[in-house]
């Protein structure tokens, strides 16, 4: 992986990149359905992609209300640290862009890879598209 780059930009920009990754991980491996997978937020949120050599194997966005969703990381590449640089590369995108925190709503299975980052839960479990889910915060000032 001494090839991995992250890009940051728009929907315009990376959607062609982006969409395959959350239709693998998100539609088919989770099965959540195509129309709750894409919103409006698409459009005016800043969209990351990880690039190992020439294909794209991770992605997320971060919305205007300081807020990451979207995080997946294709099975191929998982265990390997990728979601980790993703997200300490967002957290200093943010940081950059004076921020004040950082929000995301974590996979109950993926809350100690987001506590290990720094985030911290808040309020109760729920469900989203049928999976449970909870609240994480980080602050960054």
């Amino acid at each position: 992986m001494s090839s991995m780059q992250i890009e940051h930009g728009t929907w315009h920009m990376l959607r062609h990149d982006a969409m395959p990754v959350r239709e693998q991980v998100f539609i088919q491996e989770q099965h959540i359905a195509a129309k709750d997978e894409w919103d409006a937020e698409d459009a005016v949120s800043v969209h990351f992609v990880v690039r190992d050599e020439t294909i794209v194997i991770a992605t997320a966005r971060l919305l205007r209300n300081n807020s990451i969703g979207r995080v997946a990381v294709l099975a191929t590449h998982r265990g390997q640290g990728v979601g980790r640089i993703l997200m300490q590369y967002i957290i200093q995108y943010a940081q950059q862009e004076h921020r004040d925190f950082l929000n995301l709503s974590a996979q109950v299975h993926a809350i100690d890879f987001y506590a290990n980052l720094g985030f911290v839960l808040e309020g109760e479990e729920y469900l989203d598209c049928g999976i449970p889910h909870m609240d994480m915060r980080m602050s960054l000032n």
